[in-house]
């Protein structure tokens, strides 16, 4: 059962309909892990920081009260390990060391060579205020808006037990006597989008939409031709256009590609490699409390000799 991506209402004069939004597509694209050849290990990728580090700012210097003592040892880098008394500290990496998630912020280049940061709370100040409608502010002709501008496509379908189905029906009905589709705006995940909503068979549908600046200017990529083409090559290219015309039938148009790929994977299955075992690994955010209760009273009871045989182990409820 596929899961709503955004539960609100569509509102459009005084009329309210409880809806809830679906992905109206599901991409098929064939996507592939990367192992290690001979070995079967997983390739991940790390989080490093390339280039030279930023010199810190500069401090005043403070007054020496304790000039008796010796100077402190100078910071030491959180990525650099602590060597034992008495040995040399260990040579660094030979690559960048990986960067914690807690360290990493978000820049942008304001003009080459400088950068701004913003943390998540100065984003969250000026994200748009969350809401729960799709507000209609007009209405328009389908054909006025070129594809260009659709983004992706979600099924707008009414929250059952609401009553909704009514004004839903009657709303998908006229729009399509009219011929018009709704244009409006509502706020999924911090963003704000602007939508078209237009009816389809059955259902309404919900196309977010490029904002006007998002859509490339053709005319900055080529200059159109000066002179119109002649009647006789306008009615033989109309000839064309008719011998070739069809009813559209999704269904007749399949992704080849990707068949051919998927029948290359069947054809190779005999010679599948099993992945070896891997060590169990501590998540990045954190143990589980009881995860890490229960651990830790069956390394004390280890540590006194007193552990349970591993058979004989009682399973977790």
């Amino acid at each position: 059962m596929a899961q709503a991506v955004w539960t609100g209402s569509l509102s459009f004069g005084l009329v309210t309909i409880p809806i809830k939004l679906y992905g109206a597509t599901a991409p098929r694209d064939v996507r592939f892990h990367q192992y290690e050849g001979g070995t079967g290990r997983r390739v991940r990728y790390r989080r490093v920081a390339a280039g030279p580090a930023l010199e810190p700012e500069p401090r005043p210097p403070e007054p020496d009260t304790d000039a008796d003592l010796p100077a402190p040892p100078p910071p030491r880098r959180p990525t650099e390990p602590v060597a034992p008394a008495g040995e040399s500290p260990a040579p660094p990496p030979p690559d960048e060391p990986e960067v914690a998630w807690d360290e990493i912020v978000k820049g942008y280049e304001v003009e080459p060579g400088r950068v701004v940061t913003v943390t998540p709370e100065e984003l969250l100040r000026i994200a748009p205020e969350r809401s729960r409608v799709v507000e209609v502010e007009e209405f328009v002709d389908l054909g006025e808006i070129d594809p260009v501008h659709f983004e992706k496509s979600y099924h707008v379908v009414p929250q059952p037990g609401t009553g909704a189905e009514r004004p839903y029906w009657l709303l998908h009905r006229a729009m399509g006597a009219s011929r018009k589709v709704a244009i409006g705006r509502f706020v999924m995940r911090t963003r704000e989008y602007l939508a078209a909503i237009r009816p389809a068979q059955d259902v309404l549908v919900l196309e977010t939409l490029f904002f006007s600046d998002e859509v490339r200017d053709p005319k900055e990529l080529w200059a159109p031709m000066v002179h119109e083409p002649i009647d006789r090559e306008l009615r033989v290219a109309g000839q064309l256009v008719q011998a070739l015309a069809a009813s559209w039938d999704p269904s007749r148009h399949r992704d080849t590609q990707r068949e051919r790929v998927l029948d290359l994977l069947r054809s190779k299955a005999d010679q599948a490699f099993v992945l070896p075992e891997r060590e169990e690994e501590a998540t990045p955010m954190g143990v589980d409390l009881m995860v890490a209760l229960k651990a830790s009273v069956e390394a004390a009871r280890r540590a006194r000799g007193g552990g349970r045989p591993a058979g004989r182990r009682r399973a977790d409820s």
